[in-house]
């Protein structure tokens, strides 16, 4: 089933989507600024996930953003990703033009004083100690990004390359990244729930339209080089057990291939009845745990098959295992019966992510982002047409050693 919504452009360039759906009295407001990390410089990376802690503070007319909503009955959270920074909160439909206030004092007027900066950088510091640092294997995607990308952004986490960078944040840095991303022609606003279309763009034009626009002036990526050889790194550190992470470089979002990279990390790593979860955890003596998923990034991302060895189990002997597994998925055919199932599986997916409104009106956000909202259907067909031969195909294609980068995690636990 389609989603029903209606699209609009304000003068300033904001994108507007209204999703009506009447059986609930909330709304959701789901903002989507297109910035995140890939859209930093080195040096100075993780200012987009800096800012997503930024907004919660104050702006101009909203002393503490959290507080305001609470008075109305409404919650917020926030992510960012490599390709884009979302907020989003949910509120009774009747009291929606807060949200509008709120959201718009924030795009225009942030307070960006140093005390509002040097307490969230303290914050944001004491995350990347907690969560990245202090954690076992918190630190697998700072080694496995920088050993698979070599020059595209991507090579940094979203939290920042190093803490060194987050303590090197000028005011100037904050202002500059504010002024060139939060803009109403750099984002993308859906709003759903029990609301009428006509009502919304209303209040859009009123709170977010005199808004100017910014000069966005284009960010230029630099894209990688095809991967001529097979990378590794070895890292140790005081881990319970060694951990394996094997990924093969794949097409973006959008792009051909990357649906049927995305079917090849289920066929080999979704759920327990899975060919990795049968081979290597359940019949294998090397794996406590192994799965494969893909980053499913705007820009080509990774096709990642990564897991926990068995206590004593060195992660090069597991890597010979996977390999196996691969090599033997390679030379033989897809059966007809185990993509039906897989397909299945996403197919209820899809229908359990449809019942809340949250998801779709995220959705609609994210494949506008991509281009257009009906791009989130058309994959699904997409990917529902696909069969197994196309698989094999670019199984071929990307399973391929001189694409991989592996990271092995070794315990130096006596």
């Amino acid at each position: 089933m389609m989603l029903q919504y209606e699209r609009f452009f304000l003068d300033n360039g904001l994108e507007l989507i209204v999703h009506e759906d009447q059986s609930s009295k909330m709304a959701v407001f789901n903002l989507l600024y297109k910035v995140g990390s890939k859209n930093e410089s080195p040096g100075k990376t993780g200012l987009a996930h800096f800012f997503e802690h930024l907004m919660f503070g104050s702006s101009a007319n909203v002393k503490v953003f959290d507080r305001e909503l609470e008075r109305v009955g409404g919650n917020c959270n926030a992510f960012t990703s490599p390709d884009i920074t979302n907020y989003y909160m949910t509120l009774p439909a009747s009291n929606l033009e807060t949200a509008f206030w709120l959201e718009s004092d924030r795009m225009l007027q942030l307070t960006l004083n140093d005390k509002t900066i040097e307490t969230q950088r303290k914050v944001v510091l004491e995350e990347y100690k907690q969560r990245y640092l202090n954690q076992p294997y918190g630190d697998v995607w700072h080694h496995l990004r920088d050993l698979a990308y070599e020059v595209h952004p991507y090579r940094w986490p979203t939290i920042g390359k190093s803490p060194e960078d987050i303590e090197g944040y000028t005011k100037e840095d904050v202002w500059e990244f504010y002024k060139k991303n939060y803009a109403p022609n750099n984002a993308i606003l859906v709003v759903g729930g029990a609301v009428k279309a006509k009502e919304v763009l209303a209040l859009a034009e009123k709170w977010f339209g005199p808004i100017p626009k910014a000069t966005l002036a284009p960010h230029l990526i630099p894209m990688e080089n095809e991967q001529q050889e097979k990378r590794q790194r070895a890292v140790h550190y005081p881990v319970p057990t060694d951990a394996l992470y094997k990924t093969f470089k794949m097409p973006a979002k959008g792009e051909d291939g990357f649906l049927e990279a995305d079917l090849i990390s289920d066929l080999l790593g979704f759920g327990k009845s899975s060919i990795l979860e049968q081979r290597l955890v359940k019949n294998g003596k090397y794996f406590a745990s192994a799965g494969a998923y893909i980053m499913g990034s705007n820009d080509p991302g990774l096709l990642i098959f990564s897991g926990k060895m068995e206590k004593g189990v060195k992660a090069h002997e597991a890597e010979k295992a996977l390999d196996e597994v691969l090599a033997d998925f390679l030379s033989k055919e897809i059966s007809d019966e185990s993509l039906e199932k897989i397909k299945n599986q996403g197919r209820a997916m899809k229908t359990y992510e449809s019942i809340q409104l949250t998801n779709r009106v995220m959705n609609l956000a994210f494949y506008a982002n991509l281009g257009h909202p009906d791009l989130y259907w058309k994959e699904y067909e997409k990917k529902s047409s696909i069969e197994s031969s196309q698989i094999k195909n670019w199984a071929n294609k990307l399973l391929d050693e001189t694409q991989s980068s592996t990271l092995y995690y070794q315990s130096n636990q006596v």
